[in-house]
């Protein structure tokens, strides 16, 4: 992996539609802990999903890092990233990054990557381990297929984000 200053690490939910711990969030915590300990990445972008009260991706995300040894101060919060496209976008235009490392399971990175190298964005990406169970991954191919299909959409014309907002130095 080459270094990046800043890794952009997609949101998930902490617990699962059972109220189980999900393995994804946990996978994705992991993977951003052994890049920055590996001295890779300087900086972690959280973008994640707080629509709703009681509900906040980028801040539990964060204190799953924080517990993993990630300096708070190297963590930077983008609340408006409710989809990958918004997350990319925000990003280069919000957070101004050009170059950065991308941190989910594979099949959500390759959706990140497309979106990046469409809107020039430098990027590649980290693989945290996916799980493997059968029903997960039906209903995750049948998702991925509508979230690539809307993505087709977004990036043909070329949509904002469904907020942009002032910029933030990183």
């Amino acid at each position: 992996m080459p270094y990046r200053r800043v890794a952009l690490l997609l949101g998930t939910t902490r617990l699962g539609r059972t109220g189980n711990p999900n393995p994804y969030f946990y996978n994705r915590i992991a993977a951003c802990a052994e890049l920055y300990r590996a001295g890779k990445v300087g900086k972690v972008l959280v973008s994640g999903d707080n629509s709703r009260k009681g509900y906040n991706e980028p801040e539990d995300m964060r204190q799953a890092l924080v517990e993993a040894g990630i300096p708070d101060s190297c963590i930077v919060l983008d609340f408006a990233g409710f989809r990958t496209y918004d997350s990319m976008v925000r990003a280069k235009r919000v957070f101004g990054q050009d170059s950065l490392t991308v941190i989910s399971q594979q099949w959500h990175n390759e959706r990140a990557l497309y979106i990046a190298n469409r809107i020039g964005v430098d990027a590649v990406a980290y693989n945290a381990a996916d799980i493997d169970i059968r029903a997960t991954k039906l209903r995750l191919a049948v998702r991925e297929w509508l979230a690539r299909t809307k993505m087709v959409f977004d990036l043909l014309f070329m949509h904002d984000p469904h907020f942009l907002g002032e910029q933030i130095t990183i």
